[in-house]
């Protein structure tokens, strides 16, 4: 048996990557979210979070994709995905313009003298205990991401068994449509 390795990681890409909140408005039919997902593949795009749910009426579909890619080709794809059959709209939201936030639970081994220490940074980071046993807790956080990779980091003192996180969710902020 021949094992070949390599001295060094591939490059990184030249082009400066940048993160981006999409909100897409879809009919709620199966193969919508294929048909998305290949247009970023096809554009050298990455998915970071995915966030998919039914809307007030059962037909339609909101779908927040967070991704990461070279900033020059973002506008054409937000038009090659409102150009797809059964999306009503896409459009990005930036900080400035909508609320983002995000979920994650963390289910961490602590015993009865470590819980009260656990019991403060979960009441710091304005979460809530949702499950305690004698010997593991699961805690609730939400807020943007920073807040919640903090959260998972002062966890990170215990055995963290494991964590669940959410994608980004986003609403556009007072009149304008999501």
């Amino acid at each position: 048996m021949q094992i070949i390795t390599t001295s060094e990681p591939p490059p990184e890409p030249v082009s400066k990557q940048v993160h981006h909140s999409l909100s897409v408005f879809v009919n709620n039919r199966p193969g919508v979210l294929m048909r998305i997902c290949q247009v970023f593949a096809r554009r050298a795009f990455n998915i970071d979070s995915l966030v998919v749910s039914q809307g007030r009426d059962a037909r339609f579909s909101r779908m927040t994709i967070g991704l990461t890619g070279d900033p020059e080709g973002f506008e054409q794809i937000i038009r090659q995905v409102g150009k797809l059959i059964d999306v009503i709209h896409c459009s990005e939201h930036t900080s400035d313009h909508s609320v983002t936030k995000e979920m994650v639970l963390i289910k961490i081994r602590c015993s009865p003298s470590e819980r009260s220490q656990a019991l403060q940074i979960t009441e710091h980071f304005a979460g809530k205990t949702v499950d305690l046993t004698p010997v593991s807790m699961i805690v609730m956080i939400t807020g943007d991401s920073p807040k919640l990779d903090s959260a998972i980091t002062m966890f990170s003192q215990f055995e963290i068994i494991e964590t669940v996180r959410t994608g980004k969710m986003v609403m556009a902020r007072g009149e304008q449509a999501t």
